[in-house]
């Protein structure tokens, strides 16, 4: 299954994605739902992020190509930072450009796991109990920001800018196929293609050792870590991330 947010005539719902229509559901995405009886096309709605979540925990170098590439060393455990709820964006939606930053805005394609229940210091043979789901993230970053100040990597600042954590447009309650591949194309131009089989830390693992360091709550996403092909955005351009089996983010860079 597919499920989405949206706001229709002033009012925000969630619902199941059938074709090119959202099947109106009630109550709780993560608990007990049921549906209203309403379909609404997807042409009256506007997108929201699939869920709200408390937390977004980005996760750096777990990839096995792009460690290979840059001679990062493989991590024993997950590297990971977190993303400001406020820097939230759904598909479509616009990433403004930060007042206080001119320099390079890099796109990364990820996919995200999406935490279905409270989730706190699980085995990995129970964690893909607590997933939820799948989505696709675009962990946009502020390239100069990160060692801006040699005394202190600010990757938490550079992540977390208004509009930088994009994500949507959909949640699949299915595990990606074993073949799927992170696309991501920018005004049009394939930009990166990588298998989701490379990951170092794979999903299950990932929710279990973050699991031991703090509590995650239903709905909040943990982004996967990208992989090579990360370059800047130009001002104006849509950035697509496309994983088979969830389907398309878009977002736009706010032109100068």
């Amino acid at each position: 299954m597919h499920w989405l947010r949206f706001r229709h005539a002033g009012q925000t719902g969630f619902g199941r994605l059938v074709g090119d229509q959202v099947e109106v559901h009630h109550g709780d995405l993560f608990g007990s739902h049921q549906p209203t009886g309403q379909t609404l096309p997807l042409t009256d709605i506007e997108w929201l992020t699939p869920c709200q979540p408390t937390q977004m925990v980005a996760i750096w170098n777990n990839f096995h190509a792009l460690a290979e590439k840059n001679s990062y060393a493989t991590p024993e455990e997950p590297l990971w930072l977190l993303k400001s709820p406020s820097s939230f964006n759904p598909h479509t939606g616009l990433i403004p450009k930060p007042a206080v930053y001119d320099g390079r805005i890099v796109y990364e394609g990820e996919l995200g796991i999406v935490i279905g229940k409270t989730t706190r210091n699980v085995s990995e043979a129970d964690a893909p109990a607590h997933i939820f789901g799948y989505t696709c993230v675009n962990d946009v970053t502020a390239l100069e920001i990160l060692q801006r100040d040699p005394s202190f990597a600010q990757w938490a600042r550079a992540k977390s800018f208004d509009g930088f954590g994009c994500f949507g447009p959909v949640i699949s309650t299915e595990s990606p196929v074993a073949s799927a591949e992170v696309v991501v194309t920018v005004g049009g131009r394939e930009r990166q293609r990588y298998p989701l089989a490379d990951m170092i830390c794979p999903p299950a693992r990932l929710v279990a050792l973050i699991s031991r360091d703090l509590t995650l709550q239903p709905g909040d996403v943990i982004a996967c870590g990208t992989s090579v092909g990360v370059l800047p955005i130009k001002p104006g351009s849509e950035v697509t991330v496309t994983i088979e089996g969830i389907g398309t983010l878009a977002n736009t860079l706010a032109a100068d």
